[in-house]
């Protein structure tokens, strides 16, 4: 018999974030569907780190200016501003600080896999899936089938 605890995500990501904050490296089961089809919920992992340099289409995890936070890729960013947008969202963006930005993620933990989603060719992926913003709808649909 396995003894589950649930804790809400305020509480789980809060701490995630003081963990950042001292420089340790912190891997976290995804939840939701929001960055599909690069991170899929409940079968992939993140490692994330709190020692970072963003820059467009890096994958984070802050905290909107709503208050929630969220793990999505940086879509634009200014000196203040950073707006993001999960890779299997159809339109609808998220936006905060630079100082919200608490942790970046370095890896993804894939079936026993460690993929980083920087490398060239999963630049170039993400890059056509962020162009491919008006045909997402029909991807995801063909996608979720598979």
């Amino acid at each position: 018999m396995t003894n589950k605890i649930i804790v809400p995500n305020v509480i789980l990501l809060s701490e995630v974030e003081r963990m950042l904050k001292e420089g340790k490296q912190v891997t976290l089961r995804a939840k939701g569907n929001s960055m599909l089809p690069f991170i899929r919920n409940g079968r992939d992992s993140v490692m994330l780190t709190g020692k970072f340099q963003l820059q467009k289409g890096d994958i984070v995890l802050a905290k909107t200016n709503q208050g929630t936070f969220v793990l999505h890729r940086i879509i634009r960013l200014d000196e203040q501003t950073i707006t993001l947008m999960g890779d299997g969202n159809l339109r609808g963006t998220e936006t905060c600080e630079r100082k919200d930005v608490f942790g970046k993620v370095t890896a993804i933990l894939k079936n026993g896999k460690t993929i980083n989603p920087y490398n060239p060719w999963n630049s170039w992926k993400s890059v056509c899936w962020i162009k491919l913003l008006p045909l997402r709808r029909y991807l995801l649909a063909i996608y979720r089938r598979l």
